[in-house]
């Protein structure tokens, strides 16, 4: 697992921390952490990855579903999305980007590990 990269997007940085410890325990490699989508755009240019688990609710100009938006049209790399709450809109332009999976905050390790493997495969 160690040869995937992960780049975790998160404006929390105690929650980014949590899921870095946890993809890593889990055998994957953190390529990147990015706290907005502007970075994680940058990011992602700069060191591709593999997969993106990308918060949904990042503050600033592009939110997460943007953001993704973004990656996939460039890169078409798979996103999971994290979401601590989603009202029906946001959820419904969440799924027309056709994301490789949800997770719901908070982290719980099993979920994580499950969803990141099924995205992969």
């Amino acid at each position: 697992m160690n040869s995937v990269n992960v780049m975790v997007v998160e404006d929390e940085g105690i929650v980014s921390i949590d899921i870095r410890n946890i993809l890593t325990r889990l055998g994957y490699n953190v390529s990147s952490v990015a706290f907005s989508g502007e970075e994680a755009i940058r990011k992602s240019r700069q060191s591709p990855p593999d997969i993106v688990l990308m918060d949904i609710g990042l503050k600033g100009d592009l939110d997460g579903i943007d953001t993704a938006a973004r990656l996939k049209r460039e890169r078409d790399i798979p996103v999971v999305f994290l979401t601590g709450f989603a009202d029906d809109s946001t959820m419904a332009r969440a799924r027309e980007i056709k994301p490789a999976g949800y997770i719901v905050k908070p982290i719980n390790e099993d979920e994580l590990a499950e969803t990141v493997a099924g995205a992969l495969s």
